[in-house]
């Protein structure tokens, strides 16, 4: 794991726990949600937080410095399942990620629609 890995994962675990408390929840859930996966390969859990766009039952993460993550690659080919927490309310999903001709990642996420 290089700096920018390090640096990354912890500043993720102070924001997703920040997620947890209700009153920051509700104000870091206007624009963030945290993503809960598990692993391809190691089928450990992950979450964490991005800040998508969202239109309908679907969000898109644009992944930024893509070939210096790897958390989105979790989401090639068929993609996984995957949980998205929004001010503290779960919503289950499928995300799937996809580069473009310019290098470009971005993973989308369909949420299940609600009961």
């Amino acid at each position: 794991m290089n700096t920018f890995q390090k640096v990354s994962a912890a500043t993720n675990k102070v924001v997703v726990a920040a997620m947890k408390i209700p009153a920051l929840a509700k104000v870091l859930g206007r624009s963030m949600v945290v993503i809960t996966y598990t692993g391809r390969r190691s089928g450990k859990t992950f979450s964490l937080p991005v800040t998508p766009t969202q239109k309908g039952n679907e969000l898109v993460v644009g992944v930024a410095l893509p070939d210096k993550k790897n958390w989105w690659r979790n989401f090639l080919g068929d993609g996984a399942r995957v949980t998205v927490t929004r001010a503290g309310v779960d919503r289950p999903g499928h995300a799937v990620s996809t580069r473009n001709d310019a290098g470009q990642v971005s993973v989308k996420v369909a949420l299940d629609p609600t009961s």
